[in-house]
């Protein structure tokens, strides 16, 4: 009886040792990162012995055992794992439980063109696939998250999913100042305001102006309509031409009145709110200021006298 309990505390003091030393420890300063994929239906013995290959764990058949013993039986997920060398196995064990996945990042700023989106996600590291263009204005403007070896239309999927998500959430909103009248039109004029401001605060005031240009049967006159046709939402890199102000090609403003026949960009969340609850007000017109903003006028007359400014303040800057 005496040897028995003595054997049996000394297992347990081995045991507390054992996880002092592989289940508890920390990784050392600047520990390298390991990868590793755990297939969909793995067991946690084909988990143990795929950590063990890759030098996670020292011992398969003891990790899955302290496994089993602290994991509270609750499986691990598939996908690919980041993990430090000498990373503790009880953290191993539970980020895979959790599924804590390696991920990347991508970046649609708002107001991205599809151009440009289809070349970052081709650019994009990890994603496996081609993609063609995706329509215009049809992608949300957001901070993707994607994982390693996923197809880069499953990632764009995800974006368009939560563009059409984010119409149908602000839709609702709509006020009786708005211009549009369908969510498709919404987009349109959300990614004129995109492109005419990079001022945050201006989106609605903005939106207003082209809302009140609508109505009143006006030409929008946004130079951003008589670039996209040119460039495909790529910059201009140059002044205007003549030619391109005339062209009707179904973009430009100031050729025939009313909204293009599609977006010129992606707008995003604030922008497409902006032309469904427009800033109420009485402008008509508007010329940049040079801080990135706009000073706008009621009148044809006032608006003369805020473009001869610009003009002045570009002369003065040597623009």
């Amino acid at each position: 009886m005496v040897w028995g309990a003595l054997l049996a505390v000394a297992g347990l003091v081995a045991l507390a040792l054992w996880s002092a030393t592989y289940w508890s420890r920390m990784p050392e300063p600047q520990a390298a990162a390991v990868e590793v994929t755990i297939p969909a239906g793995a067991s946690l013995r084909q988990t143990a012995e795929i950590l063990s290959r890759a030098g996670l764990v020292e011992d398969a058949t003891a990790f899955e055992a302290m496994a089993r013993l602290f994991g509270a039986d609750r499986p691990v997920q598939p996908g690919t794992y980041a993990f430090l060398k000498g990373e503790g196995w009880g953290a191993i064990l539970g980020k895979l439980q959790r599924g804590e996945v390696l991920t990347f990042r991508l970046v649609v700023p708002e107001g991205l063109p599809s151009v440009l989106v289809h070349e970052r996600l081709m650019a994009a590291g990890r994603l496996e696939g081609p993609i063609e263009v995706p329509a215009e204005g049809s992608v949300l403007p957001a901070t993707w998250d994607y994982r390693p070896g996923e197809t880069r239309a499953a990632v764009l999927a995800r974006m368009q999913a939560g563009m059409a998500r984010t119409l149908d959430e602000l839709w609702p909103t709509r006020t009786a100042r708005s211009a549009v009248s369908t969510p498709e039109e919404a987009v349109i004029l959300a990614s004129i305001v995109e492109k005419e401001t990079g001022v945050p605060a201006e989106r609605r005031r903005v939106a207003g102006l082209y809302s009140n240009r609508l109505r009143a049967g006006m030409k929008l006159e946004a130079d951003p309509t008589v670039i996209y046709p040119v460039t495909a939402g790529r910059p201009l890199g140059r002044r205007i031409r003549r030619s391109e102000l005339e062209a009707d090609n179904g973009y430009n403003t100031y050729v025939r009145p009313g909204l293009p026949v599609g977006p010129i960009t992606n707008p995003g969340r604030e922008s497409i709110a902006a032309v469904l609850d427009p800033e109420p007000h009485d402008y008509l017109f508007m010329v940049a200021d040079g801080s990135g903003g706009h000073v706008f006028a009621r009148t044809y007359a006032e608006h003369q006298a805020n473009v001869a400014r610009w003009r002045a303040f570009r002369a003065e800057k040597g623009i």
